[in-house]
């Protein structure tokens, strides 16, 4: 066995069908007992030292097996991890083909088994980090996932959904900050003291307003797409007339430690920052709410509390979460519907609500506690049902774009605050 130790999580063998390849000066190989011939020179290294890369062990077995295993998130206090995260680098001959099995994607959500794979996913794959195609697989009867990478460069990106970087939100900022209708708030900062930012877009005055979150788990990049998407179409020329009825005040990126480190859903402090919002925020465990909940404090007592509130999500069924019915909810509950009928109309939304019952939930949690109409929209990693395809980035910007109208027709006088 050929071992090499990087920090992760998720169990992936890789099997390159040419020739593999022995060791590099950065990687320490335990070759004894392994026959000469059986690790040869086509693969070179799994890399993970790049932005939000996966933590991860690998090791190569003496038939040219490359074993790859990602280290859980595990949440503080209860038996929940969760794996579904894989970003890496291979590095082999240009022209070579590479097998890659994922195994081992045995998560614990609210103290139930769960899998983040099914017969819908598919890896990405990048010669660049920026232009990523899909490459199909199969799901093993062990709940495995394989699939063939051809190495078009001698150094091949591999992700579970196209990554968006802490470097990519702070291209974002650099490009908006000065328009005269954003502005940037630093709030407050992570459990490794990374800043946190609103962006406000539109006019403090504006008649309605919306805040969304994103990112608040740090594998789930389609809600910062979606952002960028809108933020980017509502500062066009064409925009005027949506941002004379409304502004939108966004959290980008809620888990900023967690994208740095390559993590899955909690905080560095094994929190969840989707849970326990009926309660206070814990300034000490969970200090990226904190954060949060304080500026919303500040909002509601100077009379801009939020008319609506999203938090962004990205699962494996891509509906919007709207809290059970009741007696006490009636007003919030037609009005969400009509939102939602908004989407149908204007996105290539098509999946649907789901009821949901979880008072720790951001959506239920605001709504008792701040009275605001909130709720969580999971967008679907796998497949986008409107669109008929694997989800990128550039779909979720057009979703992004598309809420602008979404918005513009929500808050057209027929809704009562």
């Amino acid at each position: 066995m050929v071992k090499n130790i990087i920090p992760t999580g998720i169990f992936l063998c890789l099997i390159i069908s040419n020739a593999f390849a022995g060791k590099t000066s950065e990687v320490r190989h335990h070759t004894s007992g392994i026959k000469a011939d059986t690790v040869k020179k086509n693969f070179r290294y799994i890399n993970t030292n790049f932005e939000n890369a996966s933590q991860l062990d690998w090791e190569i077995d003496s038939a040219g097996v490359v074993h790859i295993s990602l280290n859980y998130d595990h949440e503080r206090s209860s038996p929940n991890q969760a794996n579904g995260h894989w970003h890496f680098q291979v590095e082999a001959e240009a022209g070579s083909e590479v097998t890659l099995t994922l195994n081992n994607f045995d998560n614990v959500w609210n103290g139930m088994k769960a899998s983040p794979v099914s017969h819908r996913t598919n890896c990405l794959v990048s010669t660049d980090g920026i232009t990523w195609t899909e490459v199909p697989t199969d799901l093993l009867p062990n709940n495995s996932l394989k699939f063939r990478l051809h190495m078009k460069s001698s150094k091949m990106y591999v992700a579970s959904v196209e990554p968006y970087r802490i470097s990519d939100l702070d291209k974002l900022i650099r490009e908006v900050r000065a328009n005269p209708l954003v502005e940037v708030t630093n709030i407050g900062k992570t459990a490794e003291g990374r800043s946190l930012e609103i962006i406000r877009v539109g006019r403090k005055d504006a008649p309605y307003r919306i805040f969304l979150r994103a990112r608040a788990h740090s594998w789930e990049p389609g809600g910062n797409w979606v952002v960028q998407g809108l933020i980017r179409s509502l500062l066009k020329k064409d925009a005027a007339a949506f941002l004379k009825r409304y502004a939108v005040y966004i959290m980008p990126m809620a888990n900023k430690d967690g994208v740095a480190r390559g993590r899955t859903r909690f905080n560095t402090l094994g929190k969840d920052l989707n849970r326990e919002w009926h309660l206070p925020a814990d300034k000490e465990l969970t200090p990226e709410k904190y954060a949060f909940e304080s500026w919303l404090i500040k909002m509601v007592a100077e009379g801009k509390k939020p008319h609506l509130a999203i938090d962004l999500h990205n699962d494996a069924g891509g509906n919007v979460h709207i809290n059970l019915p009741t007696a006490n909810n009636v007003a919030h509950t037609e009005r969400i519907k009509r939102f939602v009928d908004l989407l149908y109309k204007h996105t290539w939304f098509t999946e649907g609500p789901a009821h949901v019952k979880n008072p720790g939930s951001f959506g239920e949690g605001l709504g008792a506690r701040f009275g605001i109409d909130a709720i969580v929209y999971e967008l679907n990693y796998e497949w986008i049902k409107g669109l008929k395809k694997q989800p990128f980035g550039k779909d979720w910007e057009l979703l992004g774009e598309q809420l602008r109208t979404v918005f513009y027709n929500y808050f057209d006088g027929k809704n009562v605050y």
